[in-house]
């Protein structure tokens, strides 16, 4: 670690839970980020900032004047940019010694088989159903850990998917494929703009967590917040041995 390294990251070196072996392991990790919105904004910032050494961010979406009011990632100046463009930029005015490679692209089946099997950890920081059970499905079959957020209106929720650990739920054990969840969406149903800022921080802690060996993951257990009365709840959940994705992909596996 160089100096100006030492300097930079010190306030996680000062941690016992991090020290110099954390903030190396930060260094040389591969973070995958799936959507540079509401939730991307934070979570790239700040896997910036700690020092990720790679850093995978993908959307296909420009940057909207509708956005402006929550994702902090993106400047009036960057209109009609594309988000992941405007979020390296902004990455990069942080941290310029993080690599940031941008994929500007809807991210699909194949798309997510190719990332996640080169991430060692994946966020994500979607706005729908489909996509985040592409993800769920991409991170199960390449057994990487994931760490899923979402928010609208005044509600959010976080936790992490790790397909390592043997008693791990994954996404569609808990929101199965088949059931037909109404979509909601911030474009009609809007969203208090620092509760992604709060989700979006926690998914990033999270991430940061996993990597660096840091305290305990909140894998099996559901955050709920309600930022109406600044509440949080919290829900156990557990893999289902039935679950269309993940059902059997454990036998034999030990807990990471």
């Amino acid at each position: 670690m160089t100096d100006d390294q030492l300097l930079r990251y010190s306030r996680h070196i000062l941690l016992d839970e991090i020290g110099i072996e954390g903030q190396e392991r930060l260094l040389a990790a591969h973070a995958l980020v799936i959507g540079a919105g509401g939730l991307g904004s934070p979570v790239a910032l700040y896997l910036a900032s700690a020092g990720i050494g790679r850093i995978t961010l993908v959307d296909d979406d420009t940057v909207d004047l509708t956005n402006l009011q929550r994702q902090i990632a993106h400047a009036t100046a960057r209109i009609g940019m594309a988000k992941v463009d405007s979020a390296m930029q902004s990455m990069a005015a942080i941290n310029p010694a993080v690599a940031v490679t941008p994929v500007r692209a809807r991210a699909d089946a194949p798309l997510l088989s190719e990332l996640v099997a080169r991430a060692d950890v994946v966020l994500d920081c979607s706005d729908n159903f489909a996509t985040r059970h592409a993800v769920n499905a991409a991170c199960v079959r390449h057994r990487k850990p994931l760490v899923s957020g979402a928010a609208i209106r005044f509600d959010g929720q976080v936790t992490v998917y790790d397909p390592r650990d043997a008693q791990s739920p994954c996404y569609a054990c808990i929101f199965p494929p088949e059931a037909n969840f109404e979509e909601a969406r911030c474009a009609t149903m809007g969203v208090f703009a620092p509760l992604v800022g709060i989700i979006g921080a926690v998914q990033a802690a999270e991430a940061l967590k996993l990597l660096s060996h840091a305290g305990r993951p909140v894998t099996g257990r559901l955050l709920m917040l309600d930022a109406r009365s600044m509440e949080w709840n919290e829900m156990r959940v557990s893999r289902n041995a039935a679950c269309s994705v993940c059902g059997g992909t454990h036998t034999g596996a030990s807990g990471s």
